[in-house]
């Protein structure tokens, strides 16, 4: 039995690709639904490009919880865009936080959503998040 794990046994198989790889701005994609997503990725991929990245820009600057749940359930929806187009991380940047408390906890929920999804979560802003 081999003490080498399957993941270095598969990193030292790959190759090289002529691909670009690309960061990808949440608000430039028209939608989130599948069908969508799933052209877009075809369309990169014949320009040559991978996407490696997907950015959203937040904010939760009201203090109130269904404004925190809806930017939350936007961000939950990129996430999951990110996971179907193949990145590696979502990066999250947080212009403004009214109460931190109240969105520490939903961002931390974000995170292990992505984790689960195989993506990295990354918050930069004024807010940190423990995921």
């Amino acid at each position: 039995m081999s003490t080498m794990s399957s993941h270095a046994r598969a990193i030292d198989r790959c190759q090289p690709a002529d691909a670009t790889p690309v960061s990808l701005e949440a608000a430039a994609l028209e939608s989130t639904a599948p069908t969508y997503l799933r052209d877009l990725k075809s369309e990169l991929t014949t320009e040559g490009l991978v996407p490696a990245e997907l950015t959203v820009e937040a904010c939760f600057d009201e203090d109130c919880s269904l404004a925190t749940q809806e930017e939350i359930d936007r961000i939950r929806g990129y996430v999951r865009a990110g996971s179907f187009l193949g990145v590696g991380a979502v990066t999250v940047t947080v212009a403004a936080v009214t109460d931190p408390e109240k969105v520490r906890p939903a961002l931390a929920a974000c995170a292990e959503r992505a984790d689960r999804e195989g993506l990295a979560f990354d918050v930069e802003g004024p807010i940190a998040v423990d995921a």
